[in-house]
């Protein structure tokens, strides 16, 4: 990895630091390939249980480089965030404007700064929003707040993207790392991964699914888990009185997804 992206994985826990702090940590094509990169790694590797995105510090990210020129910047990450197999959590400790803000939109879970400004400004740009933000964002403020935020281009601050749904917590920027650290380090030492990874999914494409539908993934996920390596082991430690030690395996445990329906329900065995 070069220096525009740095990783640190630890006791479970991969923090993925945009690292252009003059440009305020401003997207390059070799940036978004690199953090395409890192998140294959964090959805692959059983040994990371949560990951964290942020930006050295004073922005998070204030959108797509265009001082050079060069390449397409976009915030179309390959992988996205919310289809790594791990819980990842935006940890927005400055300014996160277009790319920036779409970005944090695409993880599961995001602290960010009582003083920054965020918006998706582009159509004052004559472009726009992209990343999925489309997408992301009616689902997490719902339509009339979605519709103010991209028709405007407007900015706003930590206490109304708060106020709105969109913030899980609204912080001093200094708080917004070790806030999301503590909550990654509680995912990774407290609950088992298969379920963890699985009720990320479904909640993600449960939206778009029949309520007979979710119900019905939700019986055939537990069956499936209940056979995994921890359902084994929630047992045992249910019967001897102490906390379960989880060792189950993400990538080799995945039941199998059927990627030819739309809403891409789990063939299970």
């Amino acid at each position: 990895m070069s220096s525009e992206l740095l990783v640190d994985v630890s006791a479970g826990i991969a923090v993925l630091t945009l690292n252009r702090p003059a440009q305020q940590n401003a997207v390059t094509p070799a940036m978004a390939a690199e953090l395409s990169a890192a998140l294959q790694r964090c959805d692959t590797e059983d040994a990371i249980r949560a990951v964290i995105i942020t930006g050295t510090a004073p922005a998070f990210c204030a959108g797509a480089d265009l001082s050079s020129r060069v390449g397409d910047v976009s915030a179309t990450i390959d992988p996205p965030p919310w289809r790594v197999r791990k819980p990842v959590i935006a940890a927005v400790n400055g300014h996160a404007v277009g790319i920036g803000l779409a970005l944090a939109l695409q993880c599961d879970l995001r602290y960010m700064a009582r003083d920054a400004v965020y918006g998706l400004n582009q159509v004052r740009r004559g472009v726009l929003a992209d990343g999925y933000s489309h997408w992301t964002l009616p689902r997490l403020v719902g339509m009339a707040n979605a519709a103010d935020i991209m028709l405007t281009g407007r900015t706003f601050d930590g206490e109304e993207a708060k106020a709105m749904g969109l913030a899980n917590g609204c912080l001093p920027g200094g708080e917004v790392l070790p806030t999301a650290l503590a909550i990654a380090h509680d995912i990774a030492n407290g609950a088992a991964p298969l379920p963890v990874a699985l009720s990320k999914r479904l909640l993600w494409e449960g939206l778009g699914m029949s309520p007979g539908m979710v119900g019905q993934l939700e019986t055939d996920l537990n069956n499936h888990v209940t056979k995994s390596i921890d359902g084994g082991e929630a047992m045992a430690a249910f019967r001897d009185r102490r906390q379960p030690n989880w060792t189950g395996s993400i990538s080799g445990e995945w039941p199998a997804w059927d990627s030819t329906s739309e809403h891409e329900r789990p063939r299970l065995d």
